[in-house]
């Protein structure tokens, strides 16, 4: 595991500031996510499932969507993904389908309710190795501060 730049801790700061404040909204759950290049937070995004009545627009997606388009591209290489939740399975593919080759993230599966996972089993570690390691991830960074989100009951 590698290493977290100031940049990365400083976006994931204000990520946990966005979960917070978006999970006292109606319809709104508390992740965040954002997209770095070069150290430059390019987007941000929110969890959207319930305002879109969408089941795929998770913080993580509707980051990368944001960055495509501010970047007129669907390429996101070079970036590097940040979220307050470690990403669920369809996010981590969707970094990877998007070339994204980082991901830093607060709260690891382990501590968190079981109902953000699909494939409860299925571990970072064992992702990482189906995709022969062509990303690397970074968890726990400030998951202290975000903990209580993601307890049972909590969205």
């Amino acid at each position: 595991m590698s290493t977290v730049t100031e940049a990365e801790r400083s976006a994931l700061a204000e990520c946990i500031h966005r979960a917070r404040e978006a999970s006292d909204v109606d319809g709104k759950a508390g992740i965040s996510a954002a997209v770095l290049k070069e150290g430059v937070v390019i987007a941000w995004g929110d969890n959207q499932v319930h305002l879109d009545n969408d089941i795929t627009r998770h913080a993580e997606v509707v980051a990368m969507a944001r960055a495509t388009a501010a970047l007129d591209t669907p390429d996101l290489s070079g970036c590097t993904l940040l979220s307050t939740l470690q990403p669920c399975e369809m996010c981590l593919s969707a970094m990877r389908f998007a070339g994204i080759r980082r991901v830093v993230f607060a709260a690891t599966k382990p501590r968190v309710a079981a109902k953000y996972f699909v494939f409860p089993e299925l571990t970072i570690e064992q992702f990482e190795g189906a995709d022969k390691g062509a990303f690397e991830w970074v968890g726990g960074v400030l998951e202290a501060e975000v903990l209580d989100l993601y307890a049972e009951g909590d969205e």
